[in-house]
């Protein structure tokens, strides 16, 4: 005896749903969006499009003639970028931009860690140290800049003479060769709170039963912090080293109150660089200067979204 299974045929648009009967449409309609979200946004993007966008564009087409920024123009093509790639004050402004930021970013985020795996551990006293070390982000850039700039002309100078400290006695501003350090402090010391933040929402996160397996395993604290914490919270450390790279890159006020861009030319940035031309009177060659910097941004958001797609924070 044979038995013969029968199966019922699907149906394309009609499927009963199988607790209230009701067919099941072939495919989900998109929801309609409320005029009154557009109306919201209107304001948003009318100010956005005239205060960044119309400018941009603006500067973007004068980048390709020989305006001084008021008066009469002539087209040159692509002749101020050509330029720009010729010329050693330039090079010079990227050379110590990119390199500030690389060693500024790594100093950041080093003293932020260690100093957020300290203040999440077992201590006394965790609110007020953590009140204390986010005093300096909420201080303006050019009023830290200042006071160190004292402090590195005179006080230190001073110390150094007193101790018998030759490489102190004289400003490290002063040094070509040194400058570019005490602004890495200055702008690390600013910056060192908003990345410790960020590390303590990660460690906050991390779930204190893989410590505790860990202690059962034997595994010492140096151990946990290099195979446990470290890849953990590795999703905030590509966060902190991508937003510090793109502000230091925008360096500006802290560099402008300790060097303004001395000795010489040292210590110039991008930004100062662009910003010095306009007062200058080189409006369209330092707008092709902002439009290669703002290509270079642009390449740097698009690593920030390869390297955080589809990767959570913790």
């Amino acid at each position: 005896m044979s038995i013969i299974a029968t199966t019922k045929p699907a149906e394309d648009s009609g499927q009963r749903n199988s607790r209230h009967g009701d067919p099941v449409p072939a495919r989900r309609k998109g929801r309609r969006v409320e005029p009154i979200f557009y109306l919201f946004l209107l304001p948003s993007l009318a100010l956005f499009t005239l205060a960044i966008t119309v400018p941009g564009v603006i500067g973007i087409f004068f980048s390709f003639t020989d305006s001084i920024g008021i008066g009469d123009w002539d087209f040159v093509g692509l002749t101020n970028y050509i330029a720009i790639f010729s010329d050693p004050a330039i090079l010079q402004s990227y050379l110590f931009t990119f390199g500030f930021s690389t060693v500024t970013v790594v100093a950041v985020n080093v003293v932020a860690f260690l100093l957020a795996v300290g203040l999440t551990s077992r201590i006394r006293m965790k609110s007020a140290l953590r009140t204390i070390f986010v005093i300096p982000m909420v201080v303006s850039g050019i009023i830290i800049a200042y006071v160190f700039n004292f402090l590195f002309s005179n006080s230190l100078p001073t110390l150094g003479s007193a101790a018998g400290i030759p490489w102190l006695e004289a400003s490290l501003l002063a040094n070509p060769d040194l400058a570019w350090v005490a602004i890495v402090l200055v702008t690390a010391w600013q910056a060192v709170p908003g990345s410790l933040l960020i590390y303590i929402a990660g460690l906050v996160a991390v779930p204190g039963d893989v410590y505790e397996a860990a202690d059962l395993d034997g595994a010492g604290k140096v151990q946990q912090l290099l195979k446990i914490t470290l890849p953990l919270v590795a999703g905030y450390v590509v966060i902190n080293v991508i937003l510090g790279f793109k502000g230091f890159l925008n360096a500006y006020d802290i560099i402008v109150g300790l060097t303004n861009g001395g000795p010489g030319t040292s210590t110039r940035s991008i930004a100062m660089t662009v910003i010095a031309g306009f007062n200058g009177g080189d409006y369209a060659y330092q707008m092709a200067n902002a439009t290669i910097f703002f290509v270079v941004a642009i390449l740097i958001s698009l690593v920030q979204l390869s390297l955080t797609r589809g990767r959570s924070a913790l």
